[in-house]
């Protein structure tokens, strides 16, 4: 089973990087106010919790890729003495906040052709970025050829719980906070509301953990939290 017959039809801005651009230029002033919102305060200690479990040493390379504000490049910063972290984002405004808090290299960049050599990084984290990459198995390859062999890649994002009851709850409370805080905070009521709309395209954890291993990624482990809505994966380019 590869990845095209495991995604369903992509959300329209998925398939445009420009309107994903324009979306993420938006909510960029209350990215972090509403990662907190939607983790229930949570999204920081499972990031502070991936980065532990990658056990990188302290003079790592680390490539944020999706950084977004660059919480995980802060988080690694912290962690890691002497190590180094890249912010990379599709979105110049991301990177901009991500610069006001600190994080010194940054680079605006499609992940599909990353301005880096092969083998560059101790590691790629992606904090709820693989889940909005047109084409997913492209990106994973991607990674993988700027991880430096024995290298990880560290991904937490979304998934659709497999419990259908309670996959019907979360999906009916990422709509509704969506609404809610799109209309508070943008004046529009769908404009957060594409987290729910972007695991309608998205794989399962165990999927993707199989996508992983296809690619060539070893010692693939997965962890979930709040009953499968939030996924970690850590895996190994041999």
């Amino acid at each position: 089973m590869n990845a095209s017959q495991v995604t369903k039809k992509l959300p329209a801005e998925k398939q445009d990087p420009r309107m994903m651009r324009e979306m993420f230029r938006r909510i960029a002033p209350h990215y972090d106010f509403v990662s907190r919102a939607f983790s229930y305060g949570m999204d920081r200690r499972w990031k502070e919790d991936a980065v532990a479990r990658a056990s990188l040493p302290d003079n790592a390379l680390v490539l944020d890729l999706a950084s977004g504000s660059g919480d995980f490049s802060r988080i690694i910063l912290e962690r890691l003495p002497r190590g180094r972290s890249v912010a990379v984002d599709l979105t110049e405004d991301m990177l901009q906040i991500a610069r006001s808090h600190g994080v010194r290299e940054i680079a605006c960049a499609d992940v599909i052709t990353l301005p880096f050599a092969s083998d560059s990084f101790a590691a790629v984290v992606v904090g709820y970025g693989l889940r909005n990459f047109p084409d997913l198995e492209a990106a994973i390859l991607e990674i993988k050829r700027v991880t430096r062999p024995g290298g990880r890649i560290l991904s937490l994002d979304f998934f659709l719980p497999s419990n259908r009851i309670l996959r019907l709850i979360y999906v009916a409370y990422l709509y509704a906070n969506g609404i809610f805080w799109g209309t508070l905070l943008d004046g529009r009521p769908r404009t957060f509301t594409y987290i729910a709309e972007s695991l309608r395209g998205f794989l399962s954890i165990d999927e993707l953990s199989s996508l992983l291993r296809r690619n060539g990624y070893a010692q693939v482990q997965s962890r979930s939290y709040i009953f499968g809505g939030i996924g970690l994966h850590l895996a190994t380019k041999p």
